[in-house]
């Protein structure tokens, strides 16, 4: 068995899967809390899916019918075959990788589990599942770009929040700062910021400051 990296794999507990009789009552319920509503989609008469996320919470609830399964704790990752390796090198047995047939979490098609990843290589929908020796389930659900709207939008005024984006922001910028002329700096950082403050991914924020620097830079060389 191969030891494990000092470093672990970020693992994020995401979602907790309840099965509820009357989704519509339990909904109100969780709304009444001011509980944010993420998404309620009736994948068929037997199968309705919706999640809700407790205020400033990162960790959500889905509840629903057709959900049923021994796997009731989502973790996420950012790349689910590291985090297999990871947990293969810990002793723990992983299934192989798989995506849901009728979709995430959808248990009600006779074999709702496919093997391999989703064939549109989309966020949430590429999976992989564990055990403790107790056997409570655990699910690997693959997140790279997160859908709008499902992050807490952060006050930009915390002086903490905005340290740790602005070091993000320096992060980010010191590859076009490598590969690109001379430049001011807050130039970059201002579109970056603004786009990530707007809701956007990282990878989106670079992109955003990098075409507005392309335009800037066409400016000063005309």
């Amino acid at each position: 068995m191969t030891a494990p990296a000092n470093e672990q794999v970020e693992m994020k507990l995401e979602v907790v899967l309840l099965d509820v009789s009357d989704v519509a009552r339990t909904k109100a319920f969780y709304e009444k809390l001011g509980w944010r509503l993420d998404i309620d989609v009736a994948i068929s008469d037997k199968a309705h899916a919706v999640q809700m996320t407790p205020p400033n919470s990162e960790a959500s609830i889905i509840l629903g019918t057709g959900i049923t399964s021994a796997h009731r704790l989502v973790l996420t990752v950012n790349n689910i075959d590291a985090a297999r390796s990871d947990l293969i090198a810990r002793g723990v047995d992983v299934s192989e990788v798989f995506h849901f047939a009728g979709g995430p979490f959808n248990t009600t098609l006779e074999n709702p589990r496919a093997s391999g990843r989703d064939p549109e290589g989309r966020s949430y929908f590429t999976f992989a599942s564990f055990e403790d020796p107790e056997g409570n389930g655990w699910l690997l659900q693959e997140v790279q770009t997160r859908f709008p709207g499902r992050e807490w939008k952060k006050d930009a005024g915390d002086v903490a929040t905005l340290a740790e984006l602005l070091h993000e922001t320096s992060e980010h910028h010191d590859h076009f700062e490598k590969t690109h002329g001379e430049h001011n700096w807050w130039d970059w950082y201002a579109p970056y910021l603004s786009a990530r403050q707007n809701g956007s991914s990282p990878e989106e924020a670079s992109a955003a400051a990098d075409r507005h620097m392309d335009d800037v830079l066409s400016l000063v060389t005309t």
